[in-house]
């Protein structure tokens, strides 16, 4: 499916989209692009998803609260979102949050680890259980036991809700992506090799 075009946005649509240009590039200016020209239009997701805008409107606030407002620490908001994007195989997600990413701390090296997974030398015992998390979630659509007894050893009950809804979020976006082809923007990176 295709992007709306900027001609076809009704008066919701550009009252619903317009915001999200300033507040996506300021987040992706504080990354690996700060140098880049700024962010004239909204993500190619947000425009697909304005083919709907009775369900963008109430999308919009829930998707800056889970990315900018919750008691997970960003960096570990990004580990879910490039786990999640990997196991979708999503190259618009991966792609946007190899961004956000640098803009919260995580490095290139730590980046290009993510695909390798919780078993990959060099996370934390925090980040290792975020990943294994991720992965179960994908598999089966809940956390395990054991899983979710180390996790309650690094977060409390707000992060662990915030967690799965999290891979849920990016789950939900890397469908969305890949159902209706959303094109990646120029100069973000693509899905390494499995």
């Amino acid at each position: 499916m295709r992007p709306l075009e900027e001609w076809e946005w009704t008066d919701d649509v550009r009252e619903l989209l317009t915001p999200t240009i300033a507040s996506v590039d300021a987040i992706e200016r504080q990354g690996a692009a700060a140098d880049r020209a700024p962010r004239t239009k909204p993500l190619n997701i947000l425009l697909v998803l304005a083919h709907n805008p009775h369900l963008l409107r109430p999308f919009l606030p829930w998707a800056t609260a889970l990315a900018l407002g919750g008691s997970l620490d960003r960096r570990h908001c990004e580990l879910l979102a490039l786990r999640a994007a990997w196991n979708c195989r999503s190259d618009f997600e991966w792609g946007h949050h190899v961004e956000y990413a640098l803009a919260f701390g995580l490095n290139d090296d730590e980046i290009a680890r993510v695909p390798a997974g919780a078993d990959a030398p060099g996370w934390s015992p925090a980040e290792a259980v975020l990943l294994r998390a991720a992965d179960e979630l994908h598999s089966a659509a809940v956390v395990s036991a054991q899983t979710w007894a180390a996790l309650t050893e690094h977060f409390d009950e707000a992060q662990l809700v915030e967690l799965v809804m999290t891979v849920g979020q990016y789950t939900m976006l890397s469908m969305v992506a890949n159902t209706f082809a959303v094109e990646v923007e120029d100069g973000l990176d693509l899905l390494p090799h499995a």
